[in-house]
């Protein structure tokens, strides 16, 4: 998945308003900012591999650092830390659930790809990817349901915290489309570099964002 991650860092902003909605979102897809990481560092490995999946071309067979139920659990509390620290234990929650539920939805989505732990032979995955219109339908969901919480619970305080939401939420969207039905990358080097590009584009943003809207 791609914008339904997202989604569940704007819902995860209303249940903790004190934490940045930038860190949310990069908590929700922290597998996916490590992931380009590790695959450029030779630690995991990927291919493209078009038709393997209806929705996605990615074959995803070496992610086990980023992407596990043991290594997402680990990556949760290192994350939420600062407000175990703080005994912060909300906030805390919400931080290490937003990291941790990249698992759940890549389980939902992926083919069987999805690693217990490191070292496991154990993988998961449901394979919504396998049907373009069911992770149309399911994905988009998440998205509106997420956006919609979101923009209900919060107001603008500056043209770009009104607009600025719509222009994000439309530029994620196609790039989400443009994934699902456009042509495959060329290779996976290009899907990593672009992807840790974008992370850096999108995280600015929504710092912009979430200081230009404030809770009703």
């Amino acid at each position: 998945m791609f914008v339904g991650h997202v989604a569940l860092g704007f819902v995860g902003k209303t249940l903790a308003p004190r934490v940045s909605l930038a860190w949310l979102v990069v908590c929700t897809q922290l597998a996916d900012i490590l992931w380009p990481v590790f695959l450029l560092a030779g630690i995991e490995h990927a291919r493209i591999v078009p038709g393997i999946t209806a929705a996605s071309p990615l074959d995803l067979y070496d992610y086990p650092y980023s992407h596990s139920a043991g290594a997402l659990l680990v990556w949760s509390v290192l994350a939420a830390s600062p407000w175990l620290y703080s005994r912060k234990f909300r906030e805390a929650a919400v931080v290490a659930g937003a990291v941790f539920s990249h698992f759940v939805l890549d389980v939902v989505s992926h083919r069987p790809d999805v690693p217990l732990v490191p070292g496991s032979p154990i993988v998961l995955g449901l394979g919504l990817w396998n049907s373009r219109l069911l992770s149309l339908l399911v994905e988009g969901a998440l998205w509106v349901g997420g956006l919609a919480i979101y923009a209900r619970a919060t107001r603008a305080t500056s043209a770009f915290g009104k607009y600025g939401l719509w222009v994000l939420a439309g530029l994620l969207t196609v790039a989400w489309l443009a994934g699902m039905y456009g042509p495959p990358p060329p290779n996976i080097q290009v899907v990593a570099v672009s992807g840790l590009i974008a992370t850096g584009v999108f995280v600015a943003w929504l710092s912009l964002l979430d200081a230009r809207r404030s809770f009703r």
